[in-house]
């Protein structure tokens, strides 16, 4: 997989995009989740419980989402204290 989408935070853990690549799967990722939030309120407006599908879609649309930043981050993921 590609290296370089996203870069490590000086502080604490995680990274945040660092190139358009990075910044085109969070866009994708926030979409993904705003329509399901409306598809989700939508259901709940009609009486029907779409809680379960959306769930489900949510949680492994977040581990796709992670999985791809972690193997993509230039530099790892580790704890950091702002020093390197």
């Amino acid at each position: 997989m590609a290296q370089g989408w996203f870069r490590p935070k000086r502080y604490g853990f995680g990274a945040a995009p660092a190139s358009w690549q990075g910044w085109a799967l969070t866009a994708a990722y926030l979409v993904l989740i705003l329509a399901l939030s409306s598809w989700l309120a939508e259901g709940a407006a009609a009486g029907n419980s779409r809680f379960v599908p959306f769930t489900a879609v949510a949680v492994l649309a977040t581990l796709v989402y992670v999985i791809v930043a972690w193997r993509t981050t230039k530099g790892g993921w580790r704890w950091r204290w702002g020093r390197d």
